[in-house]
């Protein structure tokens, strides 16, 4: 199987913070997910969102079976990220994309 990844990152001292946030906001939306200690992952119908905090930048990394649904899966991760770190200011740089 085809898959299409990209991957994110967002520059910020809090990225713990910001990562569990996300997989508990999706995991809220009965969607399969988990955080433990600084990585996690969120499993959508669409593919794969996996999340890891380093010391200064959140890194998001997406998955999907097509361009299109790995552009949606960013779209979203980014969407929420940004709305939750509008106090600092969070943008997020992909990658170009790669197929695997």
């Amino acid at each position: 199987m085809t898959e299409f990844t990209s991957v994110g990152r967002s520059a910020t001292d809090r990225a713990s913070r910001y990562g569990s946030q996300l997989v508990k906001h999706f995991t809220h939306k009965d969607l399969e997910g988990s955080w433990e200690d600084t990585r996690g992952f969120v499993r959508f119908s669409a593919g794969l969102a996996e999340f890891e905090a380093l010391e200064d930048v959140l890194v998001m990394r997406v998955v999907a079976a097509s361009e299109e649904d790995t552009a949606r899966l960013r779209d979203v991760v980014e969407r929420h990220l940004v709305r939750f770190g509008t106090r600092d200011e969070l943008t997020v740089t992909w990658d170009s994309g790669s197929e695997n």
